[in-house]
């Protein structure tokens, strides 16, 4: 027997509550599931699909015609979430953490505790910043999916809801896919390493194909690096900042990470070099300052960075005064930009920090650069990573072409 509106929000509102949402959020909610049910009676339907809450957003806001011109509100794109929510919480009993922005996912004195160990094995192997962020989060999500499961020990898991938490990143990119269920792995095989679990779980995770040398990676165009350069106010602070974060992507191949975290001890003046830790692979880069990377963050350095005592180098202009968020991604910035160059939004290619970076690598391999050179700018561990960007060169593919006159039987 299906699940009718009504039972399906009280069950809805149970979780909210479970995950300390505030009341104030709360009563927000239940507002906007009056008014779908309201639309539901209205369409003479007793149950909820995800299609009919998209059904109710047309309806009420103009939602797709809004979507496709770019238009929607924050309170639209909200109401969106809320839509999605139900949808996902009618199919998986679970509120996926797409929309959980509290800091404390877990209420389990258990999961808490398995939680923090994991944590630190990840540290005692010496795993890279990032992959140590990574895991943990994801860790912390699927704790959370069986809390909502109502397991309460390691002991419970099993191949069924290991297959159901697989199943809530169905819709997502084949890399985020990989990437979430790779780090599933991880903990389902410390769980067992430590007698937490009776059997190494990690085995029954599904596998998904991997498709890392079948992506073709988003690059710009000289013409339109250019125009975006060009936007870029370096009459205010926050356009000098921008610019030199921009700027060290460009010229230098820097991950937006390294870009956050980027100190006024590794800029060596006397060199004209920055030497760092690269975030993700532990490796040490030591790049050329070049002339108008270096111009770009003195400019900044002098005129435009808030007077605070920060080791780092980018810092927040808006209080608090401090540097970027690992989470932040940049995006912002450069969409921003974007806008302002009339450069294109195609939701097909991506335009954000890393594309930048992917753009640098193809540049450099129509110039004749070596992979291996490639390689050490970019702080990839072997080569195999660089040569995912002999795809972007088209005219290197040509001249792997067959003659088919060559290779047919006459």
């Amino acid at each position: 027997m299906s699940e009718s509106f009504s039972q399906l929000t009280t069950a809805l509102e149970q979780e909210l509550h479970r995950l300390h949402y505030t009341e104030g959020t709360i009563s927000y909610y239940r507002r906007m599931w009056s008014r779908i049910a309201a639309f539901l009676e209205a369409e003479h339907v007793p149950d909820f699909t995800e299609e009919l809450g998209l059904g109710f957003l047309d309806q009420q806001y103009d939602f797709l015609a809004r979507q496709e011109a770019g238009t929607l509100t924050q309170s639209m794109i909200t109401a969106l979430r809320v839509v999605r929510m139900l949808g996902d919480f009618q199919q998986h009993h679970s509120i996926l953490r797409r929309y959980y922005k509290h800091r404390q996912l877990l209420s389990s004195d258990e999961f808490i505790e398995t939680l923090d160990a994991y944590a630190r094995a990840c540290q005692a192997r010496e795993y890279s910043q990032v992959t140590q962020a990574h895991y943990e989060k994801s860790a912390e999500k699927f704790f959370s999916f069986l809390e909502s499961q109502v397991v309460t020990h390691t002991t419970q898991i099993t191949p069924p809801l290991i297959d159901r938490y697989a199943q809530t990143w169905l819709g997502y990119s084949a890399k985020t896919v990989e990437l979430e269920l790779t780090a599933l792995r991880s903990v389902l095989r410390f769980l067992y390493a430590q007698g937490r679990s009776d059997r190494d779980l990690s085995l029954v995770v599904p596998a998904v194909p991997s498709r890392r040398h079948t992506r073709i990676p988003s690059v710009w165009s000289s013409e339109h690096v250019s125009q975006l350069l060009a936007v870029v106010d370096r009459g205010n602070p926050g356009g000098k900042r921008d610019y030199a974060m921009i700027l060290l992507v460009v010229r230098l191949g820097l991950r937006s990470m390294d870009v956050k975290h980027l100190q006024l001890s590794h800029l060596h003046w006397d060199t004209n070099r920055i030497e760092f830790v690269s975030s993700k692979t532990g490796r040490t880069l030591s790049l050329p300052l070049l002339p108008d990377v270096g111009w770009a963050i003195i400019d900044y350095l002098q005129n435009g960075r808030p007077a605070v005592s920060s080791p780092y180098v980018f810092l927040r202009h808006l209080a608090p005064l401090e540097p970027f968020s690992d989470s932040d991604h940049l995006y912002q910035v450069i969409e921003k930009y974007m806008k302002q160059a009339h450069l294109p939004l195609s939701p097909h290619k991506k335009r954000g920090m890393h594309s930048l970076r992917h753009t640098l690598a193809s540049v450099l391999l129509e110039q004749n650069t070596p992979l291996t050179v490639i390689s050490d700018i970019l702080g990839h561990s072997d080569t195999d990573t660089t040569a995912v960007y002999l795809k972007v060169d088209i005219n290197r593919l040509r001249e792997c072409a067959l003659n088919l006159e060559e290779v047919l039987p006459s």
